[in-house]
C-alpha cells in the first residue's frame, strides 16, 4: 500500500448525500478479486449514458457531461468533496478500490458509513471527517474557483485551502501510523514476520505432526 503523508491536488465536488457503494462501483462489476481496473466503471451509472458491461470499453461509451467528474475542470482531481453519509450500502471493499483506481486520495465529507470508513484507511485513502458548515464553505469555493486545490498535510492533520484558515481534522493515531508508512494488514502482520518464523519453529519441536505437510512440500 502506497503510504500518505502530504498531498496537494484538484478537489472535485460530488454534490450528493447518501452516496451509496452500489452507486460508487455496480454490482455487475464485482467479478474480480483484484484491486485495479475499477477506475473506469466509478460511478457508472452516473458518468455513462449507457449500461455498462463488465469487460466492455468505456473509452467508447457515450458520457454524460453533466457529471461533475465528466467536465473538463475536475480532470485529474485527487480529492473528493462530498456530501454526508458517503459510502452507505453494502460492505463491499471494491468501493475503496474504485476511487483509488480513478485516482482518489482523499476524501473530504460530514460523515461517512462506517465499514467503507474502515475500508479507505485499509486501502491508502484517507477520509476525511469536517463539519458541514466547513464543507459547504468548500463546495462554494470548489464550485466558484475554477483549478481549486487544496493541501492535505497527515502529519500535522491540516488542510490548507488557497485562502482561508488552515483547516485542523482528527484522525485514529493507529490508522495515522498506517497511512503514514503504507501498511495494510498484511504490511502490519509482516512487520513481525521473525516473531512468526521464531514461534513456528518452536511449534514444530513441540507439535511435529501439525508441521508434517508442510515439511512433506519442501521435501518434494
Amino acid at each position: 500500500m502506497d503510504a500518505f503523508t502530504t498531498l496537494d491536488a484538484l478537489v472535485a465536488p460530488l454534490d450528493r448525500a447518501n452516496v451509496d457503494t452500489d452507486a460508487i462501483i455496480p454490482k455487475q462489476f464485482l467479478k474480480s478479486i483484484h484491486r485495479s481496473g475499477f477506475g473506469p466503471n466509478l460511478f457508472d451509472e452516473w458518468r455513462y449514458l449507457d449500461c455498462g458491461e463488465v469487460g466492455q470499453d468505456c473509452s467508447a461509451r457515450p458520457l454524460n457531461t453533466d457529471f461533475v467528474l465528466n467536465q473538463p475542470r475536475y480532470q485529474g482531481a485527487q480529492i473528493l468533496l462530498a456530501r454526508t453519509n458517503f459510502g452507505c450500502g453494502s460492505s463491499r471493499e471494491h468501493a475503496p478500490w474504485a476511487l483509488l483506481d480513478y485516482g482518489f486520495r482523499a476524501i473530504i465529507a460530514p460523515s461517512f458509513a462506517d465499514i467503507f470508513f474502515n475500508n479507505c484507511f485499509k486501502n491508502g485513502i484517507l477520509p476525511i471527517i469536517l463539519e458541514e458548515d466547513v464543507i459547504e464553505n468548500l463546495f462554494q469555493a470548489v464550485t466558484r474557483s475554477e483549478g481549486y486545490r487544496l493541501n492535505i498535510d497527515l502529519e500535522t492533520q491540516s488542510i490548507s485551502a488557497p485562502s482561508g484558515p488552515v483547516i485542523k481534522f482528527e484522525v485514529e493515531p493507529f490508522r495515522k501510523h498506517c497511512l503514514l508508512n503504507g501498511l495494510d494488514d498484511i504490511g502490519l502482520t509482516l512487520q513481525h514476520a521473525q516473531e512468526i518464523r521464531q514461534y513456528e519453529q518452536k511449534q514444530a519441536q513441540i507439535t511435529p505432526w501439525m508441521f508434517a505437510a508442510k515439511l512433506n512440500q519442501k521435501s518434494a
